[in-house]
């Protein structure tokens, strides 16, 4: 049906790369050329008069820049996703382009394959945060003239939690839950990580900002937290916009938080954000199990190595017996290596559980993030395991999605 097409707007100074781009678009069945606008400032006012979904924004124009551009479309129109194409694939012109709001960032000229999945992914985008704005509106609508209190205050719909956890140790957890809440957060989708391995949690120190504040600020008051307080404790992580609560800094400490006081302040933080990413340790204490249990989403992570592929077959039959829909868990394989002949849907196939996301092997990149506190969204989010981590992050989304349609579904029949 036309209404699902993904409306595109071509901005570019340069005539033949307009009809090069709009050329190899029209052989796409579910993407419309909308327009095409020859600098920045006409993009602006094209992006306004004809509502794209995705713009593709080239970054070195005459008048406005694309990264300008790109600030002020994304400001009137949230849920315009940009995608931005530059000759010099510059760390530092990525590093702004995503500050600015841009959904993707690519090489020009981009593989055809390369752009149209990008075009995709910005487009499922921002048809959910189309219908996101609806949904808004509609219960503002409904609730003029009702008395302001705090809860009228706070976000129409609950944040969601995404909980990441493997069975295995060593599968990069907290690198996924580290880079996925990163890929989440935008103006419109505020996201908070949490570290729920209260014993060795590492998310500070992924992100250089171990020595802060921690989880043991706000477990001993939960029952009368306020939203001032708690931003004033979650750490703000300054270059990705993040918030961040993190482990206690000794291990000995993890005893003074509880399981009921741990799941307190992550259903608080839903207040708050978006979204609210967990990440977690192996062991399932009774912290991580009652986190497992309030998640909107869980994502778990195996390698292509027997023994992740083990545990991860005993989480799911687990996950029956707790009575988790399978619907909940988004199932991703970590490090996946093309040379090795366990395949993900060899996996699929085994566990009888789809492996939705791989994201490849860059222990050049991952590592080097580690050791920096840099994650690699932030300066390498254009490598494929950058791709890799906006194909979870998409993946998440629509998984919610789905779960929230079917979830609204019965209560409509009622």
């Amino acid at each position: 049906m036309a209404v699902d097409k993904i409306r595109v707007l071509i901005v570019d100074d340069i005539a033949e790369t307009r009809e090069n781009v709009r050329k190899l678009l029209q052989f796409e069945s579910d993407v419309d050329v909308t327009g095409t606008a020859r600098s920045g400032k006409e993009g602006i006012q094209l992006a306004q008069e004809l509502d794209p979904d995705v713009v593709l924004m080239d970054i070195n124009m005459p008048d406005i820049d694309g990264i300008s551009a790109t600030e002020v479309i994304r400001e009137k129109s949230p849920h315009i996703q940009v995608v931005i194409l530059s000759v010099q694939g510059d760390p530092n012109y990525m590093r702004r382009a995503m500050l600015a709001g841009a959904r993707d960032f690519l090489t020009k000229p981009p593989m055809g394959d390369e752009l149209i999945s990008a075009i995709r992914r910005a487009g499922e985008m921002a048809h959910t945060e189309r219908a996101k704005g609806s949904q808004q509106r509609l219960g503002a609508a409904s609730s003029v003239g009702a008395p302001i209190s705090m809860s009228n205050l706070a976000p129409i719909s609950k944040g969601k939690i995404i909980t990441v956890y493997s069975p295995k140790g060593g599968t990069g957890c907290t690198t996924i839950a580290v880079n996925l809440a990163i890929a989440l957060n935008n103006e419109d989708t505020r996201t908070a990580l949490v570290d729920a391995n209260l014993q060795f949690g590492d998310v500070a120190v992924f992100v250089n900002e171990q020595g802060k504040n921690t989880i043991l600020e706000l477990a001993p008051r939960v029952d009368e937290l306020e939203v001032e307080v708690v931003e004033e404790i979650l750490v703000k992580h300054e270059a990705s916009g993040i918030r961040i609560l993190a482990a206690p800094q000794r291990p000995e400490m993890a005893e003074k938080v509880s399981a009921d006081q741990f799941t307190k302040v992550l259903q608080f933080l839903q207040r708050m954000y978006a979204y609210v990413v967990v990440d977690t340790s192996p062991i399932l204490t009774d912290v991580i199990l009652s986190t497992i249990d309030i998640s909107d989403v869980i994502v778990l992570v195996t390698t292509q190595e027997i023994p992740a592929i083990k545990n991860a077959r005993l989480f799911l039959d687990l996950s029956q017996t707790m009575g988790i829909d399978k619907q909940r868990i988004v199932f991703a394989m970590n490090r996946y290596d093309k040379r090795i002949a366990i395949t993900p849907e060899r996996v699929s196939e085994n566990l009888k559980h789809e492996v939705t996301v791989t994201l490849p092997l860059d222990e050049k990149v991952v590592i080097t993030a580690v050791n920096r506190g840099i994650p690699f969204m932030l300066d390498n989010k254009s490598q494929p395991i950058g791709r890799g981590i906006f194909s979870l992050a998409e993946a998440v989304r629509a998984r919610l999605a789905t779960i929230e349609t079917e979830s609204e579904a019965p209560a409509a029949r009622r």
